[in-house]
């Protein structure tokens, strides 16, 4: 499938590096974008004005759209970069059947936050996508080191090896290293959760923890992403221990780049949500993924102690002081 012909959907700075690893590999990409201004932009200048600016493309190589369905059917494998706040808004205007004989490539990290759902149950109940149709990527892997040609890893994973496989192919290159899993589900679900606990680690950060407390957060919520993943996802054998799972977490928790702790830190800091969301500029996938996480454990009755702390800070004002003297009981 090296031939295969790939459209990118979004232009945030996440689908803006995959583009650049694309490029970089001189592969062609069509690439449909919601806002006029920066596909003109892109088309003109080289470069994305919002995000990833310094990067520049060989726009020779490049079919753009302002039509999602059209870029969509010029594609064998379509990849879905939109935020998962805004993703089933973005694909109500296709028809569905429009993934029929395509693959798709989740780009996403984050859970659906209204249907409480992954990207593949939501497009197999609302397009009929298979599974074996349907792979993910997961970190750990910030678009600002892409960018920035820092050696990096990037898991794909799907029920369906080939495709997982296939796929790492395309964008495996001089800084980019591919893992491929069959974990499909336990994946994505990590990725969830670990913005939801990255963007605690902010708070903490902001409410003047130090490392010494960090690390034994994070400790914890790798405990507890684990307990769940057990209960939830009992479709594949689990490895912990890999990027996927536990580099994803820590880089995340970590990283000056994250900006799910970039927005807990000003939640920590004082600043209403709103706020935070202002000043950030960018979508924290944490936020709403605390809310899309929050609603799952309520349909199976079950409790994440942690990660429901930082939903109540989220989107029940609890006082982020208070939140984190009930996590300090939590930690050991």
């Amino acid at each position: 499938m090296s031939n295969q012909r790939i459209t990118i959907l979004g232009n945030g700075s996440w689908s803006s590096a995959l583009a650049k690893l694309l490029n970089a590999n001189r592969h062609p990409i069509n690439w449909w974008m919601r806002s006029a201004e920066a596909l003109n932009h892109l088309k003109t200048k080289g470069h994305n004005p919002h995000y990833l600016s310094m990067v520049e493309y060989n726009v020779d190589n490049i079919v753009f759209y302002e039509n999602m369905a059209e870029a969509v059917q010029a594609a064998d494998l379509v990849v879905i970069g939109i935020p998962s706040a805004f993703v089933v808004d973005a694909l109500q205007v296709l028809p569905k059947d429009s993934f029929l004989n395509k693959n798709i490539l989740s780009a996403i990290k984050g859970i659906l936050p209204e249907q409480a759902l992954l990207l593949n149950e939501y497009l197999h109940e609302t397009f009929g996508v298979l599974d074996v149709q349907y792979a993910c990527i997961s970190g750990p892997c910030h678009a600002e080191e892409v960018a920035a040609e820092k050696l990096s890893y990037l898991t794909f994973a799907s029920s369906n090896e080939r495709l997982a496989i296939d796929a790492a192919k395309q964008f495996q290159g001089e800084h980019l290293n591919t893992v491929v899993s069959t974990d499909i589900y336990g994946v994505q679900y990590a990725a969830v959760l670990k913005n939801i606990y990255a963007l605690g680690a902010g708070i903490a950060h902001g409410l003047d923890y130090g490392d010494n407390f960090l690390s034994v957060y994070i400790t914890n919520c790798f405990a507890e992403l684990q307990t769940f993943m057990d209960v939830i996802s009992t479709q594949s054998l689990h490895h912990y221990n890999t990027s996927a799972y536990l580099g994803d977490l820590l880089v995340t928790c970590y990283s000056m780049h994250s900006r799910n702790r970039t927005f807990g830190n000003y939640i920590g800091k004082g600043y209403s949500v709103a706020a935070a969301k202002l000043e950030l500029n960018m979508v924290a996938e944490g936020y709403y993924a605390s809310r899309g996480i929050h609603r799952i454990c309520e349909r199976i009755d079950y409790k994440l102690p942690i990660a429901d702390v930082i939903y109540d800070i989220l989107w029940k004002q609890q006082p982020p002081h208070e939140g984190f003297k009930m996590i300090e009981g939590f930690c050991s």
